[in-house]
């Protein structure tokens, strides 16, 4: 077929109304698979380009989800998130949806926000980094517009959301910990805001007293999440008159410094103090060994179920089905082991 494909041509070539065209190219879930696919594969091999004005006058649909992430001065970048953001960009492309990432100040976002929404620049929202008490959700929720949250918070109103077992992750290290022979446990973490770090402490803290270990305020440290802030903190517990013997630190970014610090008192993997970090230390950090950590699936996999999320809500699935939560496991390491006295004790009765 010669000359520009439209939507009009696409659809007398397939046999089909433009609604049922227009909608399979859009991933509407009232079109079948076998008929999307069809659509999809007819517009392909006739070179098919939709008109973005028209499509966004005829539907009303600006075919792009955005995300809003606060960037400052001093954000070193997060490997977690790319992986996160390209994720979502490979699944929505696959529907014919944009992903923009729009970058707002920290104190700023619900501006940025209303502008996205009053200027139909989007279709959608993803809202990352949930607070326990989020005002970006009630006023999402307040406005009716689509959105899934990357993280679950307190809001009572149903909304779409993936999320992790966060709770369980921060009990599965403290239990792992314990388990050693460890009880002075030390956590470092992120704002308490922030929902995950609130549920990860949680976890952590509930493994300590069910093992019959009160929790030692002088052990939990809430640190910036920065390497810079990792770092500190760590230093912070070393230099204790009883330092602890293992520390569970709750995101990479802070898990990088907090190595760091480690590092610089002379630290090596499995000499000494015990290290968990959740999430890992991320692939572009060259180390010879494995640190342990809580191990959650892969950035592209959360992205890919989060744009899913996002088209079942555009396709307007009831709410209720649509939450996702995904379960932790610990990657074992070579960070962490018994406490060094039960190491020499143990060494004195083996000989």
């Amino acid at each position: 077929m010669k000359g520009k494909v439209n939507l009009k041509m696409l659809s007398e070539t397939l046999g089909l109304s433009q609604t049922t065209v227009s909608r399979a190219l859009g991933g509407y879930s009232d079109v079948s698979e076998a008929t999307r696919q069809r659509v999809l594969e007819a517009a392909k091999r006739l070179g098919y380009q939709p008109n973005p004005l028209a499509r966004q006058l005829a539907t009303g649909r600006a075919e792009a989800v955005g995300i809003v992430y606060p960037f400052s001065p001093s954000y070193m970048g997060d490997l977690r998130f790319q992986e996160v953001a390209y994720g979502i960009t490979e699944r929505l492309a696959e529907r014919n949806l944009d992903f923009v990432i729009h970058s707002s100040r920290p104190d700023a976002e619900l501006d940025t926000y209303r502008r996205l929404i009053d200027g139909r620049r989007i279709d959608a929202l993803v809202v990352a980094n949930t607070r326990a008490n989020d005002p970006r959700i009630h006023f999402l929720q307040e406005r009716n517009f689509p959105f899934v949250a990357y993280g679950r918070t307190e809001s009572r109103v149903p909304y779409a959301w993936f999320d992790f077992d966060n709770e369980a992750g921060g009990r599965l290290a403290a239990e792992r910990l314990i388990g050693l022979g460890h009880r002075r446990i030390a956590l470092v973490h992120t704002s308490l805001e922030m929902n995950f770090a609130l549920q990860r402490k949680a976890g952590f803290v509930a493994a300590l007293r069910a093992a019959g270990i009160e929790p030692d305020p002088e052990l939990i440290l809430e640190a910036p999440l920065t390497r810079v802030g990792g770092y500190e903190a760590a230093r912070r517990l070393l230099a204790l008159k009883e330092p602890p013997t293992a520390l569970l630190v709750d995101n990479n970014v802070a898990g990088v410094g907090a190595l760091r610090a480690l590092g610089d008192s002379g630290w090596k993997p499995g000499n000494g103090l015990s290290l968990i970090v959740y999430d890992g230390i991320p692939g572009d950090i060259p180390l010879t060994y494995k640190v342990t950590e809580v191990c959650q699936p892969t950035g592209q996999e959360s992205g890919r179920a989060l744009a899913d999320l996002v088209a079942d809500v555009l396709a307007g699935k009831p709410i209720a089905e649509l939450h996702v939560l995904r379960a932790p496991r610990i990657e074992p390491g070579d960070t962490d082991g018994p406490p060094p006295g039960a190491k020499r004790s143990r060494a004195k009765s083996v000989g």
